[in-house]
């Protein structure tokens, strides 16, 4: 029995269970942006990226296929990159944070001048509303800004009023306005 968890492991060389585990990873990570810069509309970078995804993923699927009978150990290092692909593509696109972002934020009279000075000084467009809440007078704030700039919106709103309500929203459609060079030619 030793013997035979001992074939099982040791029937394919160490390189190239690193080399089917390592590539499964970058395959899904790549097919994870494809994904997300499509569905944004970002037609052009998504499509050169389907291109290596399908690449590597001939390739690998390939190696796996034709040595699973001899070699069950490539498909479960497989499905081990595909899984581990998938976690590292969702914290990629977390970082790059692809899009826009629509904040909506409910503040006081007193603090909203302050949030909108803040907001306008560190480069960000607010649109002001005047707004009645159950008790007083507010002001319903609007900023379109890009998606990486999220937390640092948030951090900056909540550092002078803790009390805001915020709501962050993805924006798909983008019409009016001005549109940077970069997205014209990405798009």
């Amino acid at each position: 029995m030793f013997e035979s968890i001992w074939n099982f492991l040791t029937s394919v060389p160490l390189w190239e269970l690193a080399l089917i585990f390592f590539s499964k990873i970058i395959e899904v990570a790549i097919g994870t942006m494809r994904i997300i810069l499509i569905s944004k509309g970002y037609k052009k970078p998504g499509s050169i990226l389907a291109f290596f995804e399908v690449l590597l993923w001939i390739f690998v699927a390939s190696t796996v296929i034709m040595g699973m009978t001899n070699a069950p150990l490539k498909g479960i290092i497989y499905a081990l990159g595909f899984a581990i692909g998938v976690y590292i593509g969702s914290i990629i696109e977390n970082k790059v944070a692809v899009g826009k972002i629509l904040i909506h934020v409910i503040s006081s009279k007193e603090t909203s001048e302050d949030i909108i000075k803040v907001l306008r000084q560190s480069g960000h467009g607010v649109t002001s509303l005047d707004a009645h809440g159950k008790d007083s007078d507010r002001v319903v704030l609007m900023i379109f800004a890009n998606r990486k700039n999220k937390q640092t919106i948030i951090d900056l709103i909540e550092s002078i009023n803790s009390k805001a309500v915020i709501v962050a929203n993805e924006v798909s459609i983008v019409s009016g306005g001005y549109v940077s060079p970069w997205r014209k030619i990405a798009k």
